[in-house]
């Protein structure tokens, strides 16, 4: 089923895509919760009309994405974790707790653009990206100490 995406998906694509699902996933999940709209001429007509308004939208989040970027490229984020022999965490330092301490600095990001593939369970350094932008990722450092 052809839809038009009402919003920017990670999966599937950006605001006024028109992209093919499965019917069930469009008629019981994106269309009620107002994500997409069906394909049809009227709301492919709606869509183009707006068509200049949503790339210059797109523009603007991948500019402000940059910056972000950019000054991600300067944060530490220290996390203190309770540790035992070998250096192993009782824990993990996990994308809640990045997201956490990134707050606390005053950067903002959503814990689901955090890319750390499986827990950090052991003390050192570590370099995580950020997918802030389909288009546009960030690195920051992420330095995890013993717990005093």
């Amino acid at each position: 089923m052809k839809i038009i995406l009402r919003q920017d998906m990670d999966s599937l694509g950006l605001e006024g895509d028109v992209v093919d699902v499965a019917k069930g996933y469009a008629r019981n999940y994106l269309i009620p919760k107002g994500m997409a709209l069906e394909a049809n001429t009227q709301n492919i007509k709606l869509f183009e009309t707006q068509k200049k308004k949503i790339e210059v939208k797109r523009l603007k989040a991948k500019e402000d994405a940059e910056k972000i970027g950019e000054q991600l490229a300067d944060v530490t984020v220290t996390i203190s974790q309770k540790a035992g022999e070998g250096d192993k965490l009782y824990g993990s330092v996990t994308r809640m707790d990045i997201a956490a301490n990134l707050e606390q600095q005053g950067i903002v990001i959503d814990r689901k653009k955090i890319n750390l593939e499986k827990p950090i369970k052991a003390l050192g350094e570590f370099e995580v990206q950020v997918r802030l932008y389909p288009e546009v990722t960030g690195a920051i450092k992420v330095v995890v100490v013993p717990e005093e």
